[in-house]
């Protein structure tokens, strides 16, 4: 069984957007495979289905890194977007 992501996008609009920059920061275009990527560079061993066997730390490292990127990468667009308006 497989656990519910309790994120919810204030936005729903913004969705669209999300999806590509978690693409971006893994490196695909697919961001349903973001995911997967992120895994494989760190050494995880994540699939497909049921993953059970992970351990707390390696799941961990997946949603850290990719999350951790996705807000480097929002912090950047911000400090670009105040630059060019000034």
């Amino acid at each position: 069984m497989g656990r519910r992501s309790r994120n919810k996008i204030l936005v729903p609009e913004a969705r669209q957007g999300l999806d590509e920059l978690k693409a971006k920061v893994a490196g695909t275009t697919n961001p349903d495979q973001a995911k997967f990527e992120i895994a494989e560079e760190i050494g995880v061993p994540l699939k497909e289905g049921y993953n059970g066997k992970l351990t707390s730390e390696e799941a961990g490292k997946v949603g850290g890194r990719l999350g951790g990127n996705m807000v480097k990468e929002l912090v950047k667009m911000a400090q670009e977007n105040l630059k060019n308006k000034q």
